[in-house]
């Protein structure tokens, strides 16, 4: 196979969540580039309908929809949306996402439950009853949005985000064993982990720990809009098929 044809998405279905703006919005943009329909859903469907109407101007279509993805009823609708409008589920990302700031001991125990509801819960839902429709295809790629928080410790100075972070790592361990799980049905699970890119969640941990942050990365910038789609892409094509439970770092060498 030619190589660019292993990078298209040509007639392929990606559900991304938090595709409304961000990070999510980003890699929908990427897939449709390559070709594939996109559906998005959040919490706020307008922010996602927007980012669509963008979208079909490539040429692809598009599906926007509501969902809190802590709720299984929302998450299921979801599916069952995506399968009348376009009969299968090729790609699912898991990107959305929630967080809270707080010392350790002053985190509020409902804040803890809230990133922890969204991030972990959200992502196992969404890939339970994705991956159903996956094994009965026998083919899919799934991509969790992890984060280079989930690596190790941070420094409480730029990221006093203890919910957060144990969230994000408990995603990569998800990963790792979903893809042992699940490979057994060509479905492929991995993760990208993102350093820090200017975006709403993160754009007050970066005022404030702009200098150290980037002291502490080789490239000495933040991630472009550019920056996660050809990772996305590359996770969610024919080019990453013999590629599962891993993680790929995208954050400017920071963790090097």
């Amino acid at each position: 196979m030619h190589v660019l044809k292993l990078f298209d998405l040509t007639g392929k279905t990606a559900i991304i969540t938090g595709g409304g703006r961000g990070l999510g919005a980003q890699i929908a943009e990427g897939f449709a580039e390559a070709g594939a329909n996109i559906v998005l859903c959040s919490r706020k469907v307008e922010a996602c309908q927007k980012v669509a109407n963008q979208l079909e101007k490539l040429g692809v279509k598009t599906l926007a929809l509501a969902c809190d993805i802590s709720d299984p009823d929302d998450v299921n609708r979801v599916v069952e949306e995506t399968i009348k409008e376009f009969g299968s589920i090729d790609i699912l990302v898991n990107n959305s996402g929630a967080t809270w700031g707080a010392p350790v001991a002053e985190m509020p125990f409902d804040a803890w439950q809230k990133v922890i509801n969204v991030n972990v819960t959200g992502t196992f839902l969404m890939s339970q009853a994705v991956g159903r429709v996956m094994i009965e295809q026998n083919t899919g790629k799934i991509i969790n949005i992890a984060s280079v928080a989930g690596l190790g410790g941070t420094d409480p100075r730029v990221m006093d985000t203890i919910g957060y972070n144990t969230s994000k790592g408990a995603v990569i361990t998800f990963t790792k064993d979903l893809a042992v799980k699940w490979g057994p049905y060509n479905i492929n699970v991995n993760a990208i982990a993102p350093g820090f890119f200017p975006t709403k969640m993160s754009k007050v941990l970066i005022e404030n720990g702009k200098n150290p942050i980037l002291e502490s990365t080789p490239l000495r910038r933040f991630g472009t809009e550019n920056d996660l789609k050809g990772a996305a892409v590359f996770l969610a094509s024919e080019a990453s098929s013999f590629i599962t439970g891993d993680v790929l770092i995208v954050d400017g060498g920071t963790h090097a």
